[in-house]
């Protein structure tokens, strides 16, 4: 049976990595859904994405081959999703997919619908071909899926008008009369604790994830127990060793940067292989507040190694942030990375390779299949001590030899690049780079984030609303809650490195659209999905932290803050709304919603906003000095003079005289100008931090 290619012109790389299969696919769509109702086939719905390892070994085993593929186009309507443009189908079918089986989701993710209404009524992950690893082979359960659709109609009308009950139920976005206290910041803290591995960093046992979400929420928290006298030191161990022990561990890229997605063991030392951007730039921003509030040497390189992999393999020339790195290349996991002991010793002089191969690991058995993925064993200052030399001089011949190992891997057969722009994870990156640029004092990182923005804005922004994903030319999807929020985030963080007006009021067209087509304006909090978006089986509200940070738990926060700069009570309104709305389930767990927290966590204690004016070197040393700290209950603006088209909360705050001045704003007060810089460092004790 021939097949119909409807997938090559689709932006999404994973979508075009299937568009020779001889299964019929289909990308989501009009066409697909009225042909499966005309039909009365039911669908066969296949999630995934392009970095995925498992999704690559199903398309290889059952996606490829002609026999499965008869069935699956005889029995079904076959569509394809890239789980990346479309988070509002995973999400929803991740759910029902966890309420069908009770078990946890993933990728890839293979569900059955029912064509009139696309309700699931049967699903799972990977399948194999062929029985096997306890499950049986996908053409038996193809098999068995249509009979049942085609036999027990009655049965299938039952389970979903159950399974629309349950989403229901959980969507369920009614408030409560529950209300917060400062008790589920301690709450959080303490579960978060209790789920601490000691001995090798992160929470809960492997496959370990980083959870950057809970561990800014931890660093937040010692910062508030410093800023109170009582100073959290365990929290901050916490953040500390985890971020250590990452840095440390083959989850990291040892010789090029860059984070893994997770360690498939308790001890950081073997990842799965793929690296994400959405992970990476909140672990950019971590790495860099941790340096801002310890001077952590470790912390400061990891921060510079992940923010210059960036700069060298993820930032498109028109300026947006690529999405991904495959797991695969060649066809086997973690092959670009991995290496031969042998051949490393014939890259490096003895006294290099003697050291490397301590610090490494060399000179141990294997650790990846009989090959050697980089992974610290051993520190410099223990190599140092054991071998007789001087520290510097251990570090310099272990960066001469990473040097020289990374241009020989430069040369090797590189792992796959999805290579689309989305706008949320951008904004994830764009808020890392700012991050990174103004506690390591290296414009470059602002000056790349400032081209990812500017390619946003003039890519993605059409007719006054935002688009989700780029990719050859095409931008297209409407946008969800986490574009919206990520984005409005970052640009807040990156107005403290540089002031650009054009920016400001881009954030307040954002915030806008937010209000207007994301609010529940009956209840409180934000829709993931718009309300003129293609409607689904449910219109999800999301809470809790996933992967990546919950929309509305940065969309509260970024409002709040956006709204005390401009004297904006509509958007500290939604805030408020968000936060009532939310407090039943964050009082029943509140670490799962650490972003929702720290929302929570800037109406308790409102953030101090410093504007800063004045003109050349003195603007900018004052910016320097309130910049140095990490201070997360500080937001620091240095607006040149003569800067126009500000608003009139800013418009105001003007520089008279020669000096900079600065203004000490808390909630909608603000303090008389300061002009001396005795007075200006006085401001910034209340809410700098001393480790």
């Amino acid at each position: 049976m021939t097949h119909r290619n409807r997938l090559a012109d689709e932006t999404s790389p994973y979508l075009q990595q299937h568009a020779g299969n001889p299964v019929d696919w289909y990308p989501w769509g009009e066409e697909a859904l009225e042909k499966a109702r005309r039909e009365d086939r039911p669908i066969l719905l296949s999630i995934g994405y392009s970095a995925c390892h498992w999704c690559h070994v199903m398309a290889h085993e059952s996606f490829e081959d002609e026999a499965t593929a008869a069935l699956m186009n005889r029995l079904y309507v076959n569509i394809k999703v890239d789980r990346e443009e479309r988070p509002d189908l995973d999400k929803l079918y991740q759910v029902a997919h966890s309420l069908l089986t009770q078990r946890a989701g993933g990728w890839p993710l293979t569900m059955f619908l029912t064509p009139n209404d696309q309700m699931p009524f049967f699903g799972g992950t990977y399948f194999p071909r062929q029985a096997r690893y306890g499950l049986p082979g996908f053409g038996e359960i193809l098999e068995r899926v249509a009979g049942f659709y085609h036999e027990k109609r009655d049965e299938i009308t039952t389970q979903n008008d159950s399974m629309r009950d349950a989403l229901a139920r959980i969507y369920d976005s009614r408030s409560t009369d529950e209300a917060l206290n400062s008790a589920a910041l301690d709450q959080a803290r303490a579960a978060l604790a209790r789920e601490f591995d000691a001995r090798f960093g992160g929470f809960g046992s492997a496959p370990k994830f980083p959870h950057p979400a809970m561990l800014d929420r931890l660093l937040r928290h010692w910062a508030g127990s410093q800023l109170a006298g009582q100073p959290d030191e365990q929290a901050l161990h916490m953040v500390r060793f985890t971020l250590t022990r990452m840095a440390r561990g083959g989850v990291f890229d040892q010789l090029g940067g860059g984070f893994c997605r997770y360690s498939v063991d308790d001890y950081w030392m073997i990842p799965h292989f793929e690296k994400m951007l959405y992970d990476n730039g909140p672990l950019l921003a971590l790495y860099s507040e941790l340096f801002a509030a310890t001077g952590d040497g470790l912390a400061e390189r990891t921060a510079r190694e992940t923010a210059d992999w960036v700069l060298r393999e993820m930032q498109s020339p028109e300026g947006g942030y690529y999405s991904t790195l495959d797991a695969d290349s060649e066809g086997e996991e973690g092959k670009f990375y991995v290496w031969d002991a042998a051949r490393v010793r014939e890259l490096l002089n003895d006294d290099d390779w003697r050291i490397l191969a301590r610090h490494y690991g060399l000179d141990r058995p294997p650790n990846f299949e009989g090959r050697w993925h980089l992974h610290v064993f051993e520190e410099a200052a223990d190599i140092a001590r054991a071998l007789g030399l001087d520290e510097e001089q251990v570090r310099t011949r272990l960066d001469r030899a990473r040097s020289r190992l990374l241009e020989v891997r430069a040369k090797r057969i590189r792992p796959g690049r999805d290579e689309k722009v989305l706008t949320a994870w951008n904004g994830l990156m764009i808020k890392g780079m700012a991050a990174a640029a103004r506690h390591l004092d290296a414009p470059e990182y602002a000056e790349s984030a400032t081209r990812a923005l500017d390619f946003i804005r003039q890519t993605l922004w059409r007719d006054d609303r935002l688009l989700a994903t780029y990719k050859d030319g095409k931008a297209h999807l409407s946008a969800y809650l986490d574009d919206h929020a990520f984005l409005l985030d970052g640009i807040l963080e990156l107005l403290q490195v540089r002031w650009r007006s054009e920016d400001l009021a881009f954030a307040r067209e954002l915030a806008d659209v937010l209000l207007a087509h994301f609010e529940d304006r009956e209840h409180g909090g934000f829709w993931f999905t718009a309300d003129d978006h293609e409607q689904l089986i449910q219109r999800p509200k999301s809470l809790a932290d996933e992967a990546t940070p919950s929309g509305n738990g940065v969309a509260t926060q970024a409002l709040a803050r956006l709204g005390f700069l401009l004297g904006e009570e509509r958007y500290l309104q939604a805030a408020d709304r968000a936060l009532k709305q939310a407090a039943a389930s964050m009082n029943q767990a509140p670490s799962a919603h650490s972003s929702l927290l720290t929302a929570f966590e800037e109406q308790l204690f409102y953030p101090q906003i410093l504007i800063l004016r004045g003109a050349g070197e003195a603007l900018a040393d004052w910016q320097r000095m309130a910049n140095r700290a990490y201070a997360p209950r500080r937001l620091s603006f240095a607006i040149p003079a003569g800067t126009e088209d500000l608003p009139p909360a800013l418009a105001t705050k003007q520089a008279p005289g020669n000096g900079p001045v600065a203004y000490v704003c808390k909630g909608m007060s603000c303090s008389a100008p300061i002009r001396e810089r005795e007075g200006f460092e006085k401001a910034l004790e209340e809410t700098t931090l001393r480790a």
